[in-house]
């Protein structure tokens, strides 16, 4: 028996995000038929992180347990020709120790939000991009962030369905930067609350656009309430860009 550990990308429209849903397709799904087609075997592959619908990924990890004795290069390209015509890709695999753990084992990940500023309506990004056609000022956005980094209770910025022990987290890291006529939002934590990233973008937002202030961040996250804060951003600009382990 080999433990696999997968670096996986994936376009998240068709998907009811990463998770075996019951009424839907999952990524999750498409990668337990590829390897069964592969090897014959039924696993159940665990990611670092479980995405929504409609959020795309640059770097997720997974992993699973495989009886079939194989190599590395011959588990992603023969996962990849499984995978076809899905649009969901094997970067790399790698055989690790027993006691890795996709989710238990990673100290820390993080995701990319995309927003498109312009005034032409989107053509090629339809999906994989928030188009905001109202200009924004990034370094404003950024100076609002800088209010959200560090250990707080982020109740301002979690989704009613969010199904976390505690509001608590520590945000080791909120970017926000000005790319050609995009603008970038980078975040990183050891994990987040269901929505965090999408809420605080969307009140970053409003920074942008001059309708808050820097001042208005802090006193939405003191506020410990989800209708002190913005609105929820799309899933469409959302990508999980790292899992790091020790």
């Amino acid at each position: 028996m080999t433990r696999w550990k997968l670096t996986v990308e994936y376009d998240g429209r068709p998907y009811q995000g990463w998770q075996l849903q019951p009424h839907g397709p999952s990524v999750q799904a498409c990668l337990e038929e590829a390897i069964r087609r592969f090897s014959g075997e039924v696993v159940r592959v665990h990611a670092a992180g479980r995405t929504d619908a409609g959020v795309h990924a640059l770097g997720q990890v997974c992993h699973f347990d495989l009886e079939k004795p194989t190599k590395a290069d011959t588990v992603r390209d023969a996962l990849n020709f499984h995978l076809r015509p899905e649009p969901v890709a094997v970067v790399r695999a790698e055989a690790v120790d027993d006691d890795f753990h996709a989710r238990l084992s990673c100290k820390g990940r993080a995701y990319l939000y995309r927003i498109v500023n312009r005034r032409a309506p989107l053509a090629l990004d339809i999906g994989r991009a928030w188009h905001v056609p109202t200009v924004l000022d990034a370094d404003a956005m950024n100076e609002g962030a800088q209010r959200l980094v560090g250990n707080h209770d982020f109740t301002s910025f979690r989704a009613s369905i969010c199904q976390a022990k505690s509001p608590v987290k520590t945000l080791s890291l909120l970017t926000v930067s000005s790319v050609g006529q995009e603008i970038h939002m980078v975040a990183r934590a050891r994990s987040f609350l269901h929505h965090q990233i999408r809420n605080m973008i969307g009140t970053l937002r409003l920074v942008g656009e001059g309708k808050w202030t820097p001042d208005d961040v802090t006193r939405a996250l003191e506020a410990r309430n989800r209708a002190a804060a913005g609105q929820t951003a799309p899933p469409d600009g959302l990508y999980f860009t790292e899992a790091w382990y020790e």
